[in-house]
C-alpha cells in the first residue's frame, strides 16, 4: 500500500522550520515565589505581549514575582462561609429575634395584614 503522502512514511518526524513556519524570538522571565522556586516561562518578543508582574509558582501555587529578595506574600484563602455566617455578619442578635417573631406571627396567622 502506497503513503497517503507522496515522500513520507508512518511515523515520520516533523519536516523542518521551512514547512511549520519561522519560530518567533522568546524571552525568558525569572519569577520568584516566597519557597524561593524559581520560575521561568517565555514569552513573545513583541511589541504587543506585555510580561505580567507576577506568575504562579508550579511547584507550590505561590504567586512568584520577579525580585528574588521580595517575592509577592502568599494569598490568604477565607474559609468558605455558610448563609447563616453572612446573615449573622449583618444582623444583630436582637434584629434576628424580632425578624423570627414576625415570621412566627405571619405562620401562625397572628399578622393582622
Amino acid at each position: 500500500m502506497a503513503s497517503a503522502i507522496r515522500g513520507s512514511r508512518v511515523g515520520a518526524g516533523p519536516m523542518g522550520e521551512a514547512e511549520r513556519g519561522d519560530s518567533i524570538a522568546r524571552a525568558y522571565v525569572s519569577y520568584f515565589c516566597a519557597n524561593g522556586h524559581e520560575v521561568r516561562p517565555s514569552f513573545a518578543v513583541e511589541e504587543t505581549v506585555v510580561i505580567p508582574a507576577e506568575w504562579d509558582c508550579p511547584k507550590c501555587g505561590y504567586p512568584a514575582g520577579r525580585d528574588r529578595n521580595n517575592p509577592p506574600s502568599p494569598v490568604k484563602n477565607e474559609p468558605y462561609k455558610t448563609h447563616l455566617a453572612y446573615v449573622k455578619e449583618r444582623r444583630t442578635d436582637a434584629e434576628g429575634e424580632k425578624i423570627l417573631e414576625e415570621a412566627l406571627r405571619k405562620l401562625r396567622g397572628d399578622d393582622e395584614d
